[in-house]
């Protein structure tokens, strides 16, 4: 009986492992224009911040920092890009109309709630 208990708690312990242990994803930053991916950022590999200027029908400046993307700068009329700030999860994408680009992150948790439904 006791090894009967044993080995259920042992096969339990087996099938939950990956739940137990801590998890070290890696966070990749894809940014693509016209479609086409231009850039792959390891996002949880960077350790001083930069920036990458995008060219095309205006001109993009994307800031990176670890764990975090934003277009910080851009010539377009709306900023709507600028606007809406640093992403770190693959929720919500950056986009940037006039300049067809869009900055897309994986590998992220997307533990953030944007809503509850009882």
């Amino acid at each position: 009986m006791l090894i009967l208990v044993a080995a259920s708690v042992l096969s339990l312990l087996i099938m939950n492992a990956n739940k137990l242990m801590p998890r070290h994803s890696t966070v990749i930053a894809k940014i693509y224009q016209n479609g086409e991916c231009i850039h792959n950022i390891d996002l949880s590999a960077v350790v001083a911040e930069y920036t990458i200027q995008i060219g095309g029908e205006v001109t993009n400046t994307v800031s990176v920092k670890q764990g975090r993307i934003c277009i910080s700068d851009a010539t377009c009329p709306d900023h709507v890009c600028v606007r809406q700030g640093w992403i770190t999860n693959g929720i919500v994408p950056i986009v940037c109309l006039p300049n067809n680009v869009v900055i897309q992150i994986e590998g992220a948790p997307k533990t953030d709630i944007d809503a509850i439904v009882q």
